[in-house]
């Protein structure tokens, strides 16, 4: 029928379509003028060079000042001077508060005064023993005369005791009253509030003030902090990948956001001894010198630690990687046959947009754009050029294409 007729047409048309593609391959074989032309790829070519390579490590954080204290008193009372404000220099034990202190002055009158009637009342029971001691004394020897009677000497011997007695209470009244003095000294003393620290530099700075004068101060409710800003503390997290690799005294390059274009070094002072479970990084802190004070508590910091360096490396731009066949390589050009070889390597360490060849040694320039349209001996034209024949001798009625760098017409290859 006729559907039959037609699938006999489709099966013979198909048998020719392809005995006519064995034919054209076989003159393509035998005659290099009826090849495909294979189409060079455009490429932009990087150097291989030898220079100086780093293992760096980049690090985010805040700065915090290394000391850093807060001023509040001990007693309670009304703010009668505060000598700084934000931003003033503080020297070490300079008076920064002046706390009203007429009635702290007036407790230490009242606690002098109690005491010199203590030493008063001291003085008389000293004076009343010693008389009493030398009753005893006058006593014991009538009685050995028997001029005493027995009753009056034990008359004399309890005067004795109460005198000796009252002498030792006497005594100890001085000391409570000295304590009390001391004491209202001590309390009279707190009304002027010093900065005083240990250690560090001499001079720190005013960070905060909470109170004005007049204000009515609880004991221990603050009213300013103190800040040592030289050095400075660098506070970064680092990965559990990079923690085993850290040391102490390591140096650190630390550049802050707020201060384009000028950097700091620091140095690792101190390693957490954990990584939070929750981020997976530790807290290490740098000790960063500063001493024009121009960094300051609480920027945002980028703090750069070197790991390792190879001076004399053979490196790669990295947008000259390419992968094939599972392997990792660059494609080697050769700019005077225009095509390109593809190696495999050996990769080192990786700064920036940089990479380490350890393995093989490589030398001349490789691929940086256009790898992806590449296969090993592809060939390739580079800017300002125009691409070499790639089958040999043009096809019919075709035109000699000028040799690279645009030579003169005629330039042809002889046929494969």
């Amino acid at each position: 029928g006729p559907m039959r007729k037609a699938i006999y047409l489709l099966l013979i048309l198909a048998g020719a379509g392809l005995l006519g593609w064995q034919v054209f391959q076989r003159a393509s074989a035998s005659n290099p003028a009826f090849a495909p032309r294979r189409q060079a790829v455009a490429v932009e070519l990087g150097q291989v060079r030898t220079g100086l390579i780093r293992d760096l490590g980049h690090y985010t954080g805040s700065l915090q000042a290394s000391s850093q204290f807060v001023i509040a008193p001990r007693i309670t009372g009304r703010l009668k001077h505060l000598l700084v404000n934000i931003g003033d220099k503080v020297e070490r034990d300079q008076v920064v508060v002046q706390i009203v202190d007429e009635e702290y002055r007036l407790q230490v009158e009242q606690a002098r005064a109690a005491l010199e009637v203590a030493k008063a009342s001291l003085a008389e029971a000293v004076s009343n023993f010693s008389f009493a001691r030398k009753e005893l004394d006058r006593a014991n020897a009538l009685s050995g005369k028997k001029i005493y009677s027995q009753a009056e000497l034990d008359v004399a011997q309890s005067r004795f005791q109460a005198g000796e007695a009252k002498k030792k209470v006497a005594q100890a009244v001085v000391a409570e009253k000295e304590a009390a003095l001391s004491e209202a000294q001590v309390r009279l003393s707190y009304t002027q509030i010093r900065a005083s620290w240990r250690g560090g530099s001499d001079v720190r700075v005013v960070g905060e003030r909470f109170v004005d004068e007049g204000t009515m101060l609880a004991a221990n409710a603050p009213i300013a902090t103190v800040l040592e800003l030289n050095p400075l503390l660098g506070v970064i997290n680092v990965i559990e990948r990079d923690y085993p690799r850290l040391r102490l005294g390591q140096e650190a390059l630390v550049t802050a956001d707020a201060l384009p274009g000028q950097t700091f070094k620091g140095r690792v002072i101190r390693l957490a001894p954990l990584i939070t479970e929750t981020s997976r990084q530790a807290r290490v802190e740098l000790e960063i010198p500063n001493q024009d004070w121009l960094l300051k508590p609480g920027m945002f910091i980028r703090a750069e630690i070197e790991f390792d360096r190879h001076q004399t490396a053979t490196l790669v731009p990295q947008a000259a990687l390419a992968k094939r066949a599972n392997r990792q390589g660059v494609f080697l050009a050769d700019p005077e046959d225009l095509k390109v070889s593809f190696v495999p390597l050996k990769l080192g360490l990786v700064e920036g947009e940089t990479v380490e060849v350890l393995e093989p040694a490589l030398s001349g320039r490789v691929v940086v754009v256009g790898h992806h349209l590449l296969e090993d001996g592809s060939a390739i034209v580079l800017p300002g050029q125009r691409p070499k024949e790639q089958t040999g001798q043009p096809g019919p009625g075709q035109n000699p294409r000028p040799g690279p760098g645009g030579g003169p017409p005629g330039a042809k290859r002889p046929a494969q």
